[in-house]
């Protein structure tokens, strides 16, 4: 495939996804040839399979459930979306992926990341991003933004405990760790203009160093 797959990936109320709705928008008007999708969903299979895992009253959904219904969305936003705008040599920014799995389930589920990494390894086909991006934020900062907008769902994660998020955010330090040569850091803490800024200089520079 001869495109480029980057994704984007953080805890709760760290704003990624208003910061690359509009750089996706941005960089369009450019004349990348961009591709914006998100996980669970981008397609209407795995949007059906989002609205399973996200909702508020399924509130005796299994940890292992939970993993594998991310996986199979995974899976079908992959072949039926990622693949083909990889194929046409688009640019493609995915607001989350594979690391969510293994910070959310693998981690602060206490399922195992090696578990939850094999799961999504057959999913998948091994494949992974060529570059990720982190927007770094504190639980408290995140989820205080989240009770402070009150036009952002709040979905079933939203409403775990504190001590949850915490694990989260330590488990996406382990996947940093282990991936450390895809990652890159964002301030999510700061002003909007801010993170936008460095967000959207990472990824020029990355699209130019990659002939783009």
């Amino acid at each position: 495939m001869k495109g480029l797959f980057i994704t984007f990936e953080g805890p709760e109320g760290a704003g990624k996804t208003s910061v690359i709705q509009k750089l996706a928008e941005e960089l369009q008007e450019i004349g990348y040839p961009v591709l914006l999708t998100r996980e669970p969903g981008g397609i209407a299979i795995a949007e059906q399979i989002r609205n399973v895992i996200l909702d508020c009253d399924n509130t005796e959904m299994d940890a292992r459930t939970e993993a594998l219904l991310y996986a199979a969305a995974r899976r079908q936003h992959l072949v039926e979306r990622v693949m083909p705008a990889l194929r046409e040599n688009k640019v493609v920014l995915c607001d989350r992926f594979i690391d969510s799995s293994l910070a959310y389930q693998g981690f602060a589920r206490g399922i195992g990341v090696e578990d939850v990494l094999s799961i999504n390894e057959f999913a998948t086909e091994k494949m992974l991003p060529s570059l990720t991006v982190y927007f770094d934020i504190e639980p408290e900062a995140g989820l205080a933004r989240i009770a402070a907008n009150n036009k952002r769902e709040i979905n079933r994660l939203d409403q775990e405990k504190l001590d949850f998020h915490y694990k989260v955010k330590e488990g996406y330090d382990l996947v940093k760790e282990k991936y450390r040569n895809r990652f890159v850091d964002v301030d999510a803490a700061q002003d909007f203009h801010s993170v936008y800024e460095q967000t959207k200089n990472i990824l020029i520079s990355y699209l130019t160093e990659n002939g783009y």
